[in-house]
């Protein structure tokens, strides 16, 4: 939502709230909120819905005009929310939105356990990778500042990682990362020391019929967020990429050197994203990043405290394979159907490599030790071992303990026939080793959390 200036020219944000605001003496409906930008904490008072564990990190008081000429003040703690019905009213544009939040945030307020650790920022904190990376920095005592726009992630997740959290270490956006000036805006007032850019909607097959959506949400957005770290003289930045840019390879395994020819626009859309990275770095010589380009992932946290709950219109449409197998041992779907078996593999099913989430969370911590001023570096993250999809299947049964019905189908478009990862680059310079390697464990972890959580995080 836009800044204007008044009177002497202090920029300022004028919205309406239409809600009644617990903690008051009486009712308010249809206040005006000043927001003072010039503050160097940004006072953004929230509201969709109340979440317990969410706390507000500072003590912060928001003036109220009423339209008369008098203001009130609402002095925010940890105990005082707004009602779920509360939507703000930009007064300049008109434009009305939800935000699920029930606290009044100091941006500056987040606290690490020691002046070594970092606050980093995590776009994509809700989603399944996210979470588990956001639980790992948690545990490592460094400050967390999630933003998601909850299309694809959970807000259960974050309810999660807050019971987990210490007192003023984690806080969330819900932001949509499109909305460049907000995006901006929220960067400027916060000491984010690095960026860990997850947020992008990821399925092959659904870009294949949305492409559009696809560059905007994935190359438009990555643009934002460089624009908001060049704003903010944030210059560290990991990125969440994939070996969908390397496309169908006949060589394997895939190195970091082997040629990318995407098929799909969702791996022409990481590609692309990847080039403005390098590009920025080359152009800028404070700037550091590293890309990480993915393989398969799976699995959850070993502990069962999180997992992979995606939201359920988009599974049944677009679920990963490992979704797809615990969804046929439920009996929520009357059985697996493997979506090829003519592709040149031993077994005529695809082959993949599959990491567990805990191993490449570990790869984005080295990573993050490891930035070079004025470098821009790229990682395989895979295990260097592939399996095919009847293989898969197989560790599914063992794991769950379900003999899944299987039926076969045709090939979805942009499906390859085999991708494995070379990961001796990442094992060499940055010391990464996966300790995950057994395929039936990585699975059980990840049914571990999905059995208990039959319906996600509801």
């Amino acid at each position: 939502m836009p800044s204007t200036s008044h009177g002497g020219g202090s920029p300022y944000r004028v919205l309406t709230i239409f809600a009644a605001v617990l903690g008051f003496s009486a009712t308010v409906i249809g206040v005006v909120v000043v927001f003072q930008s010039s503050t160097k904490a940004h006072d953004w008072l929230c509201a969709e819905e109340t979440l317990s564990g969410l706390t507000i990190f500072e003590q912060k008081t928001v003036q109220i005009d009423d339209g008369t000429g008098k203001t009130s003040e609402f002095i925010g703690n940890s105990t005082k929310h707004l009602t779920p019905e509360a939507v703000i009213v930009d007064s300049i544009t008109s434009t009305k939105t939800k935000i699920r939040f029930g606290f009044i945030p100091q941006v500056n307020g987040l606290k690490s356990n020691s002046d070594a650790l970092l606050h980093v920022c995590v776009t994509g904190g809700a989603g399944y990778i996210g979470s588990h990376f956001t639980l790992k920095l948690l545990e490592e005592g460094h400050a967390v500042t999630i933003i998601d726009n909850l299309s694809r992630g959970n807000l259960g997740a974050v309810r999660e990682l807050q019971k987990l959290a210490k007192p003023e270490q984690l806080q969330f956006y819900e932001l949509d990362i499109g909305m460049r000036d907000d995006l901006v805006d929220l960067f400027q007032h916060s000491q984010f020391d690095v960026i860990v850019h997850f947020a992008a909607v990821a399925y092959v097959a659904e870009s294949y019929t949305s492409p559009l959506l696809y560059y905007r949400n994935v190359t438009v957005n990555t643009m934002n967020v460089l624009d908001a770290m060049m704003a903010s003289n944030v210059r560290q930045i990991v990125y969440s990429s994939t070996c969908a840019t390397y496309g169908d390879q006949k060589r394997m395994p895939i190195t970091e050197s082997t040629p990318q020819r995407p098929m799909s626009p969702y791996g022409s859309s990481k590609m692309a994203s990847e080039r403005i990275i390098k590009e920025l770095v080359y152009a800028n010589a404070s700037f550091s990043s590293v890309i990480l380009r993915y393989f398969n992932v799976i699995g959850s946290d070993p502990q069962g405290r999180i997992g992979e709950a995606p939201r359920s219109a988009i599974a049944k449409t677009h679920s990963r394979i490992s979704a797809a197998c615990f969804d046929a041992a439920f009996g929520s779907r009357p059985d697996l159907s493997i979506m090829g078996e003519d592709f040149d593999t031993p077994d005529g099913t695809c082959v993949r490599d599959y990491i567990h989430v805990m191993d490449l969370v570990e790869a984005h911590l080295l990573a993050m030790r490891n930035f070079r001023r004025g470098v821009n570096r790229v990682y395989n993250v895979g295990v260097g071992k592939g399996y095919s999809v009847r293989e898969f299947i197989s560790a599914c049964r063992n794991a769950t303990g379900v003999d899944i019905k299987v039926t076969v189908s045709e090939r979805r478009p942009g499906d390859v026939a085999e991708v494995y990862a070379d990961p001796a680059k990442i094992k060499t310079e940055l010391k990464w080793e996966p300790k995950f390697l057994n395929l039936t464990y990585n699975l059980f972890s990840a049914w571990n959390w999905t059995s208990k959580h039959p319906t996600g995080y509801v």
